[in-house]
Formats: C-alpha cells, structure tokens, sequence
C-alpha cells in the first residue's frame, strides 16, 4: 500500500512540474510590448536604419533571452522599393512564437520566403551583440520581425574569439 502512495507522489510532483515548466516557457516570460514604442526599422543599402511605415503592430519581448521578440504589422510599402531601398537578409530563419501569439505562424513565413513570396530584410543588425533583427514582408504587406543569432553571436556564444569582421564582445 506504501508503494503506491510513493508512486503516486511521484507522479503527482512529475505533473506539477511539468506543467509548472511549460507555463513558464509559453507564458510567463513573454509580455506584449505596447506598440506605440515600436518601430519597425530596416537597414538601408547604405548600413543606416530607418524606420518605416507600419501600423496595427502587435509585439511581444520577453527579458529571459534576446530572441525571443516577436512582432507582426502591416505596411503600404511595396516589396518593389523595400528590395531596392534595404538589405536583404537571405540567412533569414522565423523563429517559433508561442502558440497564443496567433498572427505570427514561423512555418508560414518560412514557407512565403522560400516561395519568394516575402523577403526578408535586415532590420537592425546587433540590436543586442550577436542578435539581429531581420523583418519579412509579404506581397500584400504584412511584416514579421524576429531576432536571430548573427555570424557574430554564434562564434562569441559558444566561447570562441570573434570573427573577423566583428565588433568587439562586451566585457560582461
């Protein structure tokens, strides 16, 4: 009778902790970020950003770790004079946003680049050391942003020199 009692404890922590980690990873960390403190900028042909014009932004940001920011907006720019005008990023990746952020779909966006039916963009490079920001704008003008890890960032992360080419790591 013990035996189950102790199994049973078992289980019943496995489950709370279980559940204890999966809110933490999909929810706690995660906060909307208020739109009107955006910009959705992008990298000139020259290295400069600059912003650009977007509207119904919704983003969220999490303090827990650099990439975890997500964002979705539409814009009247068209991908003729957005390709012409910035960077493009072709090293572009969409990140996974937790399933509640609903107007972020990483597969979807993936599948619209692959299909060249977005491109992607650099936004900000080194937003964060090592972090990029890279924005992707559909045919009919919806924008995703993420941040992903650069060149930079990989080599820096695991412990190794910068490469060449790249900023100095920070001290911290």
């Amino acid at each position: 009778m013990q035996g189950k009692w102790i199994a049973g404890m078992i289980v019943a922590v496995a489950a709370v902790a279980g559940a204890a980690m999966y809110y933490l990873q999909v929810y706690y960390y995660y906060d909307r970020v208020p739109a009107e403190s955006l910009e959705m900028r992008l990298t000139r042909l020259d290295g400069t950003p600059e912003a650009i014009p977007a509207t119904g932004i919704e983003a969220i940001d999490a303090t827990s770790s650099p990439i975890r920011f997500r964002a979705c907006f539409e814009t009247p720019v068209s991908l003729a004079t957005l390709s012409e005008t910035y960077r493009i990023d072709e090293a572009a990746e969409p990140l996974v946003a937790p399933g509640w952020f609903g107007c972020f779909d990483a597969a979807a966006i993936g599948a619209a680049l692959e299909e060249g039916r977005a491109i992607a963009f650099l936004g900000e490079e080194n937003i964060r050391y090592g972090i990029d920001r890279v924005v992707a704008v559909t045919e009919d003008g919806h924008g995703y942003a993420w941040q992903q890890i650069n060149r930079c960032g990989e080599k820096v992360f695991d412990g190794e020199p910068a490469p060449e080419g790249c900023p100095p790591p920070p001290e911290d």
